[in-house]
């Protein structure tokens, strides 16, 4: 497995960085407008495409190994055959018709891997698991540490970790980079690193950019924006900021960093705004689950009722 290898500490490439969040809202308002999709065939095209970006995720106190299965039929076989016949796709395409990953608790994904591997599908579908504490993150970090060595041992080949976000409060950056980077070691070649920046919890949109150059510092393959539980989850000026941090670390290094929000995207059409703000700044290429994902609970219904509509 591919991942992203740490560089060292620098604070020179983003505390001088200053963010204004009037321009950030207007450039998102001109980007999102560029690409608008009202054409319903379009529109139908667009949903499939977020299908295939999204990280169907549960994440509740009450989850169960029947609803992680009900969870991964549904990302492996969003719909039936006779609705896939009406889009006029062929076999290979037809086959990619599935979720990017699917998305569980550490003690979980036991429930998740042998129900993609009856469904054989296990290849396809990666699983993602939260860990570190998430979604506070408010614990020690041999306890965070170890929470990731048991998702990878579990199977997991994808590991959403929380920061801790009263470091960044604190403009303790140097912690935050030795945290982050000790999780990226966790993971090794095993897993892909996912760094949730909780960005309702940072305070300020400066706060954003410097935690997104931070992790990708430490050798975050993703940012992700929310845990989903916060009061403010995925916007779009925030996912510009974060876009912009991605194009700066790209500038420097040649490393493409993938970009996840999460929480908050609810319907196709929202999705669509986000998928055009991405071809508009990285551009197509960023298009892909490999760089650019959502994390979502509710979104497949929606796309479910676009496509049958």
């Amino acid at each position: 497995m591919e991942v992203q290898k740490p560089i060292p500490f620098e604070t020179t490439w983003f505390e001088r960085n200053e963010v204004n969040l009037r321009s950030v809202e207007e450039s998102v308002d001109v980007l999102v407008s560029r690409n608008a999709v009202t054409n319903p065939l379009n529109v139908k095209a667009w949903a499939l495409k977020a299908l295939t970006l999204t990280d169907l995720t549960t994440l509740a106190g009450d989850d169960t190994k029947a609803n992680v299965r009900s969870l991964c039929l549904r990302a492996a076989y969003p719909f039936p055959d006779h609705v896939l016949d009406t889009l006029g796709l062929d076999e290979v395409t037809r086959g990619m018709i599935h979720t990017a990953a699917v998305c569980v608790y550490p003690s979980r994904v036991p429930d998740a891997r042998v129900t993609l591997a009856e469904l054989d599908k296990l290849n396809d579908i990666p699983i993602a698991a939260v860990a570190t504490g998430f979604p506070s993150g408010q614990y020690p970090l041999s306890s965070r540490l170890a929470e990731i060595k048991c998702a990878i041992e579990c199977g997991a080949t994808e590991i959403d970790i929380v920061i801790d976000r009263g470091l960044a409060l604190q403009g303790n950056w140097q912690e935050l980079y030795n945290e982050i980077l000790a999780m990226r070691r966790a993971c090794g070649n095993q897993a892909h690193l996912k760094a949730i920046l909780g960005i309702g919890e940072l305070g300020t949109m400066k706060n954003v950019y410097m935690a997104s150059m931070v992790a990708m510092m430490a050798g975050a393959d993703f940012i992700k924006t929310s845990t989903g539980k916060e009061s403010v989850n995925a916007t779009l000026p925030v996912g510009l900021v974060m876009i912009r941090a991605i194009q700066d670390f790209y500038r420097k290094t040649g490393q493409k960093i993938g970009l996840k929000p999460a929480g908050g995207v609810r319907t196709v059409q929202e999705a669509i705004s986000w998928m055009s703000l991405i071809k508009q700044t990285l551009g197509p290429e960023w298009l892909q689950p490999h760089l650019f994902r959502f994390g979502a609970s509710g979104l497949l219904g929606d796309v479910e009722k676009v496509i049958l509509s």
